[in-house]
């Protein structure tokens, strides 16, 4: 089926900023004398609601989950209104959609308004037609609602969109939506467990591009020297 859309994670994905979560959990977690786990960092990527609550309930040991949040996500609200790290190949792959006529849309569980700072402040708002918080859905990743209502927004069939992941909850989400799944690990690599539920994965978004171009959408790829194919599990990406 031809490719109509792209759907884009935000955090850790387009942005360098699930470093930036990762490190104010741990803060909050060393003042209140509290050693989070090594499981952590996946159990809580990509997530919100319900299930985030879960995990901060049972690796803070609290019975409720929301100071934790509201005080995580504000000291990070303070430190993004300064600067946005860009990861790598995120113009590019936005620059080469755009001019083939591929919807565009971003899909995070972060809260909307903190998605429209993020993009306004990196110049990248202009690139997507619709955005997706995690408060509008009723279940989050791993559950596939937030990229089915994505699609909705840009007016694709799941099947017809791919989607661009960190995370394994949101590969999970993403699979599960019936979209092509596109893994780009973060601070947690991908394990053979998720394999079977992406399409590809990729070093970086600008090696995405490249194959994108030249797999899916026959133009022909220049291969970027510096690309690390070592996440392909296709056997099809080279160097």
């Amino acid at each position: 089926m031809k490719c109509k859309g792209a759907i884009f994670d935000m955090d850790g994905l387009l942005f360098d900023t699930e470093r930036i979560y990762q490190q104010t959990w741990q803060e909050i977690a060393r003042e209140r004398g509290i050693e989070l786990g090594g499981d952590f960092p996946k159990a809580i990527s990509g997530t919100n609601g319900v299930y985030m609550c879960r995990v901060i309930e049972t690796c803070y040991q609290v019975n409720d989950a929301h100071e934790i949040m509201e005080e995580c996500m504000g000291r990070v609200r303070d430190k993004l209104s300064v600067y946005v790290p860009v990861k790598k190949g995120v113009h590019e792959i936005l620059e080469f959609f755009r001019k083939s006529g591929i919807r565009m849309a971003v899909a995070s569980s972060s809260a909307a308004e903190q998605i429209e700072s993020n993009l306004e402040t990196a110049g990248i708002r202009g690139y997507f037609s619709a955005v997706v918080s995690g408060a509008e859905v009723r279940r989050g990743k791993p559950s596939p609602d937030i990229f089915l209502r994505a699609a909705e927004r840009i007016g694709c069939a799941p099947g017809e969109c791919f989607v661009f992941e960190d995370s394994e909850n949101g590969i999970k989400a993403g699979h599960a939506a019936g979209c092509m799944t596109i893994m780009i690990p973060d601070l947690v690599e991908a394990s053979f467990d998720i394999r079977p539920y992406c399409t590809e994965v990729y070093s970086d978004l600008l090696q995405a591009e490249e194959e994108i171009k030249e797999r899916w959408m026959g133009v022909p790829g220049c291969r970027s020297k510096d690309s690390d194919s070592r996440f392909c599990f296709s056997g099809k990406c080279r160097t």
